[in-house]
């Protein structure tokens, strides 16, 4: 695959090694994370929603309903940026300055499209395919009233940028005096627990496939622990 290219507005410029250009490594972050955080500036006003997303190729797809204002905005055609981030530990450094988290971080800038009504199931099914594996096959198809109801936009990964801090924490030369002091990583990671039936489900429906396949997923999905 090829690199993600860097632009002046990408580029990082504090840290500036922990940027990464492997475009797997973009795609690992988007494929692991559930939560995007959108930003628009509607009325000169910054506004930043999170949404429910996932990668499709080399593009997100963000859903949401048609009555949302934030997602009315992005698919008029103004800028918009898209952000995830997946917390992965603590480090406890022997001193509050040096102390830090470990990350994986994705921003993407661009434009979003609506996707066009005759693919927008599709798209819907990419969605629920990477936030649900295997849910659509277990429930009914969506309506015409509700496909109606929710709006699909496209963005590229045209304009990325990718940064990672994945290591224990720093030592400054007068910590020497400190050893004592406990330093490392708390790893932090997503876990799924004991699923929990709805009131009205009639006592004896099993629990689903996809319910045991979100688990198998964010254990496959944690990342290597650092000292």
């Amino acid at each position: 695959m090829e690199p993600v290219p860097v632009t002046d507005r990408t580029r990082v410029t504090r840290l500036a090694d922990r940027q990464v250009v492997d475009r797997q490594v973009l795609h690992d972050v988007l494929d692991a994370g559930l939560v995007a955080h959108v930003a628009v500036v509607r009325d000169g006003v910054p506004i930043v929603l999170p949404v429910g997303y996932a990668r499709d190729g080399e593009s997100v797809l963000l859903h949401g309903s048609t009555g949302g204002g934030l997602l009315r905005a992005a698919a008029s055609g103004v800028p918009v940026a898209v952000t995830v981030t997946l917390l992965d530990g603590l480090v406890y450094a022997r001193s509050l300055f040096d102390s830090s988290m470990n990350y994986r971080s994705v921003m993407v800038l661009g434009t979003a499209v609506a996707v066009p009504d005759a693919l927008k199931e599709e798209a819907l099914r990419r969605l629920s395919e990477h936030l649900m594996p295997g849910r659509w096959d277990e429930v009914r198809p969506p309506t015409r009233r509700e496909l109606a109801a929710t709006v699909v936009l496209r963005v590229p990964l045209d304009e990325v940028s990718v940064k990672v801090r994945a290591t224990g924490a720093s030592t400054e030369p007068d910590d020497g005096e400190d050893r004592a002091v406990w330093a490392g990583v708390v790893p932090l990671t997503l876990a799924t627990l004991e699923p929990v039936a709805s009131a009205d489900a009639p006592r004896g429906v099993p629990v689903p496939a996809s319910v045991a396949a979100a688990a198998s997923r964010f254990e496959a999905l944690r990342p290597e622990l650092h000292a």
